[in-house]
């Protein structure tokens, strides 16, 4: 590590050298938060915004750039107020980003519409045309991706092409998330390639753009930001920027890369064969390789990840989104309480769910809100209670939707270790993690160790500013950070009487969304 960075006296000097610090951003689909670490990696400060996601339509899922905007700068504002500190000494920023959220802009750089968020299923159509017109093959050998989801930017495009040709025909400029706020930041497009795997037209070999995707979708590569690696710094602050955002003219802006691929860097698991899961909005898990992991049975994708020469089998699904649904719908008694000094909504609804025996008395749910993610991939799935009776109250929907997560985790599993990946345990981040009766379901469901780490709440922010730390110099690799920095908190073991419960519930899901699958269609 740089001592220059770490507060030490400078050789014959009398005051130490000032503290520089890291200021973070994580995007997520339902909230943004900002954290601020020193340069040992400690976290000073952090602030969170929530938000309602667009849905105009079914299916729909959109968000006006602007908007993005205000919570940006709201949370970096709130969190830099936290931490009194100079913005003078803030030294850089790293991004970690939601999935792909697709944001268009004209030749004059302004939005043309508002941004199409990652869980948007509107181009369900157009997702089998690209299959279709390619074949499944072809695509997971030039993309890592076991097909075309209407999730991905490029059926997106599609369907803007057929639908509102106007739009289509104005953009000039396609850029994710994190790619639009390192524009804002700097004047530069690039964009990092663990965001742009899911595009549908990046080549994993390549780590180029897929000309003949492009082409049948119908724009240039003139139109796409330059790749970069993940981790990389786009630029310094402009002016006009600094003013705008209020943070200093020095700061570099680091690209950073997707959430799925900062958080396991925000909690060490970034060496081959660690596995990690995330349950915050959605259940993102990320199994590491040192290659290339194309799935025979089409059943896992595969990712870049932000570390050099690493890649990620990953997975997805709806995970706290499901939760938060059902606080805004149900849980006026529990907010009301919260209103007035008491628990913490979710941490009401945990100890709920721990009153309810394993298996929820009967009752499963599906948690597929915005269609099911891999290995069950399904855009067409959709979220539902089943085998209520009267016999069954509120804790128990509760419960059943954190089971319903969990049973996707063990879908995953089970996938993950079919392609020789072993699994022998679990580490967990985001929100999820910090429900006790979560993780210990996950446990007791998988039967394998479910560990969590003291910084799992702001692993993306974390992942993002190690990224940004090693990039301007801080730490001389990710790896060196990850070991001086991460520290576990709690390892929650398998109880194994529940174990039979879990695997007849596992049973019942499978046979569950096997029936439903022609009704979903």
């Amino acid at each position: 590590m740089n001592s220059l960075f770490m507060g030490e006296p400078m050789t014959g000097g009398k005051n130490q050298v000032e503290e520089k610090y890291i200021l973070t951003i994580d995007m997520g689909t339902t909230a943004f938060k900002s954290a601020i670490f020193d340069c040992r990696g400690r976290e000073v400060s952090s602030a969170t915004e929530e938000y309602q996601i667009q849905t105009p339509q079914p299916g729909w899922a959109e968000m006006d750039p602007d908007r993005y905007i205000d919570l940006f700068q709201n949370v970096i504002a709130k969190a830099i107020e936290k931490a009194q500190v100079p913005k003078s000494q803030l030294i850089t920023l790293g991004i970690s980003v939601q999935g792909e959220t697709s944001v268009f802009l004209d030749a004059d750089k302004k939005s043309l519409r508002p941004a199409i968020l990652w869980c948007d299923t509107r181009a369900l159509k157009e997702a089998e045309e690209i299959v279709d017109a390619f074949g499944c093959a072809t695509i997971q050998n030039h993309t890592g991706q076991v097909g075309c989801d209407a999730l991905w930017p490029g059926a997106k495009l599609l369907w803007l092409k057929k639908h509102e040709p106007g739009v289509f025909g104005n953009i000039a400029h396609i850029l994710q998330l994190n790619g639009y706020f390192a524009y804002l930041l700097t004047g530069k497009m690039a964009e990092d390639d663990s965001i742009l795997g899911s595009s549908i037209y990046w080549n994993i070999n390549t780590r180029q753009y897929w000309e003949e995707m492009l082409e049948y979708i119908g724009i240039m590569k003139a139109q796409l930001p330059e790749i970069v690696r993940p981790g990389s710094i786009v630029g310094t602050i402009t002016k006009a920027a600094s003013k705008q955002f209020d943070l200093p003219e020095s700061l570099t802006v680091n690209i950073g890369g997707s959430d799925l691929a900062c958080g396991p860097v925000g909690t060490g698991a970034i060496r081959p064969g660690n596995f990690s899961d995330s349950t915050g909005s959605s259940l993102c898990t990320m199994a590491m390789a040192d290659h290339i992991v194309l799935d025979p049975t089409r059943q896992m994708p595969c990712y870049c990840s932000v570390m050099p020469d690493l890649y990620m089998v990953h997975a997805y699904s709806t995970g706290g989104m499901y939760m938060k649904w059902f606080r805004d719908t149900f849980g006026e008694m529990e907010l009301m309480k919260e209103g007035v000094g008491g628990l913490n909504v979710f941490d009401q609804l945990d100890l709920m769910a721990a009153e309810v025996p394993a298996g929820s008395d009967g009752l499963i749910a599906l948690p597929h809100l915005q269609g099911s993610g891999p290995p069950d991939l399904n855009a067409n799935a959709r979220a539902c209670f089943f085998g209520m009776t009267i016999a069954h109250g509120k804790e128990h929907f509760v419960r059943a939707i954190m089971e319903s997560v969990v049973m996707v985790l063990c879908r995953i599993i089970e996938a993950t270790e079919a392609l020789d990946i072993s699994v022998d345990r679990i580490i967990s981040f985001g929100g999820g993690a910090l429900s006790p009766v979560w993780c210990q379901m996950k446990a007791d469901a998988t039967g394998k160790d479910v560990v969590t780490t003291k910084n799992n709440k702001s692993a993306g922010c974390l992942g993002a500013g190690i990224l940004a730390g090693v990039a301007c110099g801080i730490w001389d690799s990710v790896e060196e950070a990850c070991d001086q920095i991460i520290k576990e908190e709690r390892v929650y073991h398998p109880d194994p009487k529940h174990k039979p419960t879990y695997d007849e519930l596992l049973a019942r899901y499978k046979h569950l969304m096997e029936c439903l699958e022609p009704v979903f269609q």
